[in-house]
This record gives structure tokens, sequence and C-alpha cells, in this order.
């Protein structure tokens, strides 16, 4: 059964001891995040702080920083997850009664993909159009050189100004005052695209002949875990991520119309802010440790201005934090590779395999295992995923057979550092770049490097004959097993 909230998966890692509870206080400035990390660089659980300093809502962190809890998340492994995806990939109307009364119930789970609109729900237990303020949440100030406290695990919810359709994107907000914060949307994310559109419709240089001038933007913080994580989905522009929602929980995600904006949440969020950002106006946003490791540099960003903020009584604050890996956004990150793997081969069949290691902090590194069939086709293979949506920030795309185990990362490096000639596997492309890496030559703009490990064949210019590897045989394997443990060796 699908999660009805936040609470009921707080009390799911509780069953299954993937959660620790603090009873004194702790500083939501940098001290949580001290905790944090330690936790997760140790295999340590998710953390409540239930006595944050300076606030009375309590804190959950690290609530998907493991595989097992994000198994505990999703109610099935990532692998299960994908199995599902492909069966309806490959789902086809059968002839015949008895075939179509056994595809009934994969037919019954595709209507649990939309979401339902509801009336109310416990998002709106408390409603507070004059008197809050942002300080009454224990946001984090997450690094010691971060520009202020960030909203780390939002769900940032906007209407796409020419068609109405929603987009929902986890987007780092930095708390300005009481009632403003940045509102970071990264030039290829969603939520920039609607901005973007709402400003061409009217606002900027129209704004002062009538046109649009603001944009409605509405802010979930915490709920059911399936809800939460479709946030940092990365789905094709036209994909609702609440369906997406809906399927992993298997049940329609409930939606609940904002009081002040023309937006619909998660009505069983914990708290949910609403607002507008002003067309136009931008402020500056950051530095903010990043993901990356490294502090992300300070830029100009859409200023989110907060109208009302609606909660649940007692509310639950959940966040994140990222930074030198592993964090928890890697085992977010993992699953996603594993659900996505199918929606890959559909373009690509001739993918067996991929894997994004945690110090490529996923967009810097993509080892790919791939049947190969004829000369070039690892070249294909490389373009075709900087081709793929957020896969076009791939900075070093690595591509080995299909007999490489990529999940193996001292056999690829192994195999593919044997198998390179540097000046005539390696090479180099222009193209976007992700917004928050330093290193590139202009922001949002810089070079990427395809790695063709493969075993080159006769057409591909290679004369020479290739070396088999070195195996011992099975038979002599298991003959030795025995003598080993004989001879009491470990």
């Amino acid at each position: 059964m699908a999660y009805a909230d936040l609470r009921e998966f707080i009390r799911a890692l509780d069953k299954h001891g993937e959660l620790k509870r603090i009873p004194f206080e702790v500083d939501p400035e940098l001290e949580i995040t001290e905790f944090a990390d330690r936790s997760v660089k140790n295999g340590g659980p998710a953390l409540l702080f239930e006595n944050p300093k300076g606030s009375k809502v309590p804190v959950l962190i690290n609530a998907f920083a493991s595989t097992k809890r994000m198994e505990i998340a999703l109610e099935s492994s990532a692998d299960d997850v994908a199995g599902r995806i492909s069966e309806f990939l490959q789902m086809r109307m059968p002839e015949g009664i008895i075939g179509k009364l056994k595809m009934l119930p994969m037919l019954a789970e595709v209507g649990a993909f939309f979401p339902k609109i509801v009336n109310h729900g416990p998002c709106k237990e408390v409603i507070r159009k004059q008197d809050f303020s942002l300080d009454y949440f224990p946001v984090l100030k997450c690094w010691p050189h971060d520009g202020g406290r960030f909203i780390t695990l939002p769900m940032v919810f906007s209407k796409n100004p020419d068609t109405g359709k929603r987009n929902c994107g986890c987007y780092r907000m930095q708390v300005f005052d009481e009632r403003t914060t940045g509102m970071h949307w990264q030039t290829h994310k969603q939520g920039a695209e609607h901005y973007r559109r709402a400003s061409a419709a009217g606002g900027g240089i129209n704004a002062a002949r009538g046109g649009l001038k603001k944009m409605d933007v509405a802010v979930a913080i915490g709920a059911d875990p399936a809800t939460m994580y479709s946030a940092i989905l990365p789905l094709p522009p036209d994909i609702d991520e609440m369906m997406i929602a809906g399927f992993l929980r298997s049940k329609p995600v409930e939606m609940v119309k904002c009081e002040t904006v023309d937006i619909e949440v998660p009505a069983n969020a914990e708290i949910v802010l609403e607002g507008y950002v002003e067309l136009g106006e931008l402020r500056r946003e950051g530095p903010f440790g990043d993901h990356t490791g490294f502090y992300s540099l300070d830029d100009d960003y859409p200023v989110f201005h907060v109208t009302c903020v609606t909660h649940r009584k007692n509310p639950i604050y959940a966040t994140t934090i990222v930074g030198p890996p592993p964090m928890e956004d890697f085992y977010m990150g993992k699953a996603i590779e594993r659900i996505f793997l199918p929606l890959m081969r559909l373009q690509l069949p001739e993918v067996r395999d991929i894997a994004m290691p945690a110090e490529g902090i996923f967009h810097n590194l993509i080892l790919v295992a791939i049947r190969k069939s004829y000369p070039g086709h690892a070249r294909k293979v490389m373009h075709a995923i900087w081709g793929l949506g957020q896969a076009m920030f791939s900075k070093v795309i690595v591509v080995v057979d299909e007999d490489v185990d990529v999940q193996n990362f001292r056999e690829v490096a192994w195999k593919a550092l044997n198998n390179i000639d540097p000046e005539r596997d390696i090479q180099f492309v222009m193209g976007p770049i992700d917004s928050l890496d330093h290193a590139s030559r202009l922001p949002n703009y810089g070079s990427k490097m395809g790695v063709d490990a493969t075993r080159k064949w006769p057409e591909e210019g290679f004369t020479r004959r290739w070396p088999a590897v070195m195996k011992m045989p099975e038979d002599v394997q298991k003959r030795v097993d025995a003598l080993w443990k004989k001879a009491g060796l470990k």
C-alpha cells in the first residue's frame, strides 16, 4: 500500500531500524549538516531532529540516504520499478477475450497514474495569509560559506503559460528574509522555461504595456516519499511528475488547489508556500555548497515572494544536504539510473547497462556497456546520450563492450585503459554544460568527452589481433574451491 504521507514513511523507517530520533537541541546552522554528513558517510540512519534550535518544527534528513531506505521509500527495489516500466513499454492489446482479461490488472494500474483533485487536505490544517514568516521553519545553513539559509528539498510547482501544463521540480531556494527567497531555476530546467515563456508573453519590456507581470508558483515541502522523489526525476517536459508519482506509489496523488494562486499541490504535504515571481526581478543568490563538493558560484536568479503559508498541525520539515560524495543525493540518483534504464533502452536498445559512479556526481561520468554491432557504434551511442534530456550534461561518457560489468568500476578502469589508443578513441564535442560546472569556459557551455573503450574491429582500422582476457577455466576454479577450504585458507 502507498504511504499516505511523510509521517507514515517516517514510521516505516522507524520500524525497519532506519531512523534515529535526536531529542536534544541541534543548530540548523551547520550542526545538522555535520550530523547528516557523518551519518551518510558511515552508513548511518535517517535523522529526525525533534528539537532544532530556534524552531518548534522537527527536521527530517537523510530519509533516502541508503539503498535500503530507497527501497523502503519506493516499496520495492529500483530494479523492480524498472521491470514494471518495461512491462508497460512492451504492453500491447492481445487478441481474444482471454488475452484481454489477462490485461485488466495492468490496465487498472494505468488508471493509478493520474492525480486526483480533492477539495481539502492535511496541508491546509493551518492557513496563514497575514501573520507568517519563513523564520518559523528550521531552514538549514548547510556549509560555512553558503550565502545564507537554503530550502533544499522543495517540490516547486509552476505552469507552462502557453499550455497550462504543470511542472514540479526540485530547485534550491535561498531565504532572503521572512517572505522572500531565491528561485534557483537553472537555465535548462522546466521552471526556467516557464519563466522565459511568461516573460515573452508579457513580462520584461512588455510589462509596462499592461502585459503579464508575475508568475504564480507554489512550493510543497514534505510528502509521501514517491511524490517527493518524483520532483527530482529527469522527465520529458510534457510528462507530469505527479502522474509518475502515482505510478511509483500505485495510487493517485491527491492534489488540492492553493489558497492564493492558481496551482495545485499535494494534499498530504507538510508545508506549502504560495506566491509568485516578479518577471524581470533578479537578485544575487549563492554561493551554495553543492553536490559537486565545491561551492557553486553566486549569480542572479528570480525572486520568489511568499503570499500565503499553509501547513499541517505540528508540521515536519523535510530537507537534505549535498556536498562531497557520497551523499543522500547519490542514492536518489542511483535509483534514477536503474529506473530510467528501460526508457533509455527504448531509444537505444543496444545499451545493456549504465552506471554513474558517486565520484562522477551524476553528470561528470557515465559508463555504458553496449552490444556492439557495427563500426563506430560506440560513438553513435555517445552522441545519442548527449541528445537525451538532462543526459546532455554528461561531461565524460565511457563506452565498453557488453561483457564488461559497468557496476564494477575496477573492471571498467582495467579494461577501458587497456583498450584505448587515446588519439584514436577519444572524441571531444561542444555543447550545453550543467550550470553548476565551475570548470567550463563559459556558464552553461563547454566541452564534453567521449571514450570508445570497446574492442576495435578491422572495419575501424584496427588490423592487429585483439588479445583474449586472461581467465582461469571454471572447472579448475571449482576443483580448487574444495582444495582451498582443505588448506584452511580464507
